[in-house]
């Protein structure tokens, strides 16, 4: 997919959540700057979430609430330099609570990662558009 415009963000957020089903992995992988948080927020957005939603850079990790008081954890391990951190601020079981869990630079933490996942790659083009390129992983 690709989006043009800031406008086009809102129903490309909603497009995602069609994908992505009943997953509650959702990788975001993409250049620094590229747009990761920003996706992040338009889907929290389309979700209902009550929260600010912003990137947990030096955090590693917040936690929103939408309308009905479900929980969503965003991280953000460009910071990290060890799988070890992650394990130790026990990632393991915000990954497998069953909540939805958006994770910006997860590289080095998915041998942590359940086998089902969403990845959304989110590449800038030379003329400053954003490819969005969603896969899915099914397997349980």
């Amino acid at each position: 997919m690709l989006v043009e415009n800031p406008r086009q963000i809102g129903p490309l957020a909603k497009k995602i959540i069609e994908i992505a089903g009943d997953h509650t992995m959702w990788l975001f992988k993409g250049d620094m700057g590229a747009g990761k948080t920003t996706l992040i927020q338009a889907i929290c957005k389309v979700k209902g979430v009550i929260d600010q939603v912003t990137s947990p850079t030096y955090t590693l990790i917040h936690e929103y609430l939408d309308l009905q008081g479900k929980i969503y954890y965003h991280f953000d391990f460009y910071r990290l330099n060890q799988l070890r951190e992650a394990q130790d601020i026990g990632c393991g079981e915000y990954f497998y609570s069953g909540n939805i869990c958006f994770i910006e630079w997860p590289d080095l933490i998915e041998p942590m990662l359940p086998q089902k996942f969403l990845t959304i790659e989110i590449q800038v083009t030379e003329d400053d558009k954003r490819l969005i390129k969603i896969t899915r992983n099914d397997q349980d």
